[in-house]
This record gives structure tokens, C-alpha cells and sequence, in this order.
């Protein structure tokens, strides 16, 4: 397992949900942080520990955004060793019910912003050695749910494919990719979706601490893909 003194990672979509609780696990393990989100506000529990954590506003629609943010991020602490994005959307149509509209702004959301920013890092994480990418996909990237998530599942099969030609093309250099794929997470998005008591959905806290353990694992333990559920179903 790698120490995570002295190690970066940036997460997209860190201002709540996943990403916060993400931020937060990589934090009290050690490693320094930069948080990407639309309005950078130094959160609670990062009182105190300013020196490892970095604020940058950043909007994944925004195609510039990217180079900005490892720019900065590397002025701060002069490396990169992982790419957590989180950053995500949900439009709940069918396939039929959206319009190109609607799929674009998925498709630009959660997989052209997350291909743009390990672009935008690359030749810091392959410095390194061992760098890192998470794309936090879903298992509507996996399988489709429902006609509802049938959009959803668009991106998200494309973000899958995105951590596989990921890990593909910067393997030799120590790069390693991983799409984890959570059901139903207890988040604001989830609540719009299930009926399911919040007690009863995957904790963000516990994706969190699989997030940290995928970061830690060695070059020669590859995971490529995580999936993480709170129900029974035939393959997941």
C-alpha cells in the first residue's frame, strides 16, 4: 500500500455528496487536496489543515477549466498523484423523451470534463510513477436500470469506457484507472430517484474509504472496475 504523505489528488464536484466526503477521507489519511468546485469555500472540517487543501473554482463545463485548474494546483504543490472525478448530472428521461440537448450536457458533464482534466494532468501523473485516476461512473454504466435512466446510462457507459482507455494508455507509465460504479448513494440526487430510506443506500463515507483504498493499492494490484451496491441484483 503507498503512503499518502505528501501525495495530491484533485477531486471535481467536492463541495457536497461523494466528492466532499471523498475530500475529507483523503485529508485525514494524509494526502494534500484540491477541490474543484462552482463556488470554492473553504469547507468546515477543512479548518485547520489550510496548508493541504486547495480551493479552485471550477465549472466542468467550462472547456478551459481543466488547464487552469492543474496549473494552478501545481503551482500550489508541485505535483499530481490522482484524479478523482466526481463531478456529475442526471437528466431522468428515456432516450426518446430527451433531446440532443439533454444528452450533450450529460455527455460534456460526465465524460468530455473528466477525458479533458487527465488530459490536462498527464504528464504530472505519469511523473509520478503511480498515478491515479478515478472516474466515478454508476452502475447505470453497467446495466440499464429503467427506461427513466436510460439517458443517464448513455454517459455513463461512456465514463466505464473512459477509465479502460485510460488505464489502457497509461499503463507502461505506472497510471492506473479505476471506474467505480455505486448504485443508489445516499446523496441529493439519490433522493430524487428511490424511495429507499437514506439509512438503507450506500453511505457516501463508505465510497469514500473505497475510493482511498484504490488510491493505495499498488501498481500490481490494477482494480478496473468497483462496483459498490446497496440492493441485491443478478450481477451486481
Amino acid at each position: 500500500m503507498r503512503s499518502p504523505q505528501g501525495s495530491v489528488a484533485l477531486i471535481s464536484g467536492a463541495s457536497r455528496g461523494i466528492g466532499q466526503h471523498v475530500a475529507l477521507e483523503l485529508l485525514e489519511q494524509g494526502w494534500s487536496v484540491s477541490l474543484g468546485m462552482r463556488q470554492p469555500v473553504l469547507p468546515d472540517w477543512a479548518a485547520g489543515r489550510e496548508e493541504r487543501v486547495h480551493l479552485m473554482a471550477y465549472d466542468a463545463e467550462d472547456a478551459g477549466g481543466e488547464q487552469r485548474w492543474v496549473k494552478a494546483a501545481l503551482s500550489r504543490f508541485g505535483r499530481i498523484d490522482a484524479l478523482v472525478a466526481n463531478a456529475g448530472i442526471m437528466i431522468p428521461k428515456t432516450v426518446i423523451e430527451a433531446d440532443d440537448d439533454d444528452i450533450e450536457a450529460m455527455m460534456a458533464v460526465n465524460v468530455k470534463a473528466p477525458r479533458r482534466l487527465a488530459k490536462a494532468a498527464w504528464a504530472a501523473l505519469c511523473a509520478t510513477g503511480r498515478g491515479r485516476v478515478i472516474i466515478l461512473a454508476s452502475l447505470s454504466g453497467k446495466r440499464v436500470k429503467s427506461a427513466g435512466a436510460g439517458s443517464y446510462s448513455l454517459s455513463k457507459f461512456a465514463a466505464v469506457a473512459l477509465a479502460h482507455a485510460i488505464r489502457q494508455t497509461g499503463f507502461e507509465q505506472g497510471v492506473r484507472a479505476t471506474a467505480v460504479c455505486p448504485g443508489f448513494v445516499a446523496t441529493d440526487m439519490a433522493a430524487t430517484l428511490t424511495d429507499r430510506p437514506a439509512d438503507r443506500l450506500t453511505q457516501p463515507e463508505d465510497l469514500a474509504r473505497v475510493v482511498a483504498m484504490l488510491l493505495a493499492l499498488p501498481n500490481e494490484a490494477s482494480v478496473a472496475e468497483f462496483a459498490v451496491n446497496c440492493q441485491l441484483e443478478e450481477f451486481f
